[in-house]
């Protein structure tokens, strides 16, 4: 079963390097890996989607915890997350145009391009809902698609910060640091 590892990282250099070679030594499998900074631009925030054991992802949340860059690590709870994805997807259009527009809506994708020939969507969700978007247009003709990392975050008013699950409490996001 896939789970999904938030974790808080200081935004430097070389950090996404160092988990992605982390997992590499181990030989651990990343399903999909999303980076971003947070709301304090000392730290970034990786999401990191593995389809392990209950065992093997104990040794990754370890490891994870060695590396000096980190400063938390979580498993987010599978009944208390909320999570998405985003995928663009280029489709043939042709005399299809209505039926493919029609099943767009369906879906709440988004027309972020269209002409004559093709039709551009953003859909965004879970993951088996871009997949089922996905299916529907094959048939139609995928001409291109991209498709980005999970993100997620814990339900309610906890947050990861430093090691400890708490209220929000952010340090101040200093210049000079």
């Amino acid at each position: 079963m896939k789970k999904i590892l938030s974790v808080l990282v200081r935004n430097q250099p070389g950090v996404l390097m160092r988990v992605a070679g982390m997992f590499s030594r181990r030989g651990f499998n990343i399903d999909s890996l999303a980076v971003g900074m947070t709301q304090n631009r000392r730290f970034s925030r990786m999401t990191v989607t593995v389809d392990n054991d209950d065992a093997t992802v104990g040794q990754i949340i370890k490891q994870l915890e060695k590396l000096v860059e980190v400063e938390d690590v979580r498993l987010l709870p599978e009944e208390n997350k909320m999570s998405r994805g985003l995928a663009m997807i280029k489709v043939s259009a042709g005399a299809n145009r209505m039926d493919i527009l029609k099943l767009g809506e369906v879906f709440r994708a988004h027309v972020i391009d269209i002409d004559d020939d093709v039709v551009i969507f953003q859909i965004t969700g879970v993951e088996r809902k871009i997949k089922a978007f996905v299916d529907i247009m094959v048939p139609y003709g995928i001409l291109e698609m991209v498709q980005t990392g999970v993100v997620a975050l814990e339900r309610g008013d906890k947050c990861m910060q430093f090691g400890e699950t708490s209220k929000c409490n952010w340090p101040e996001d200093d210049e000079n640091m």
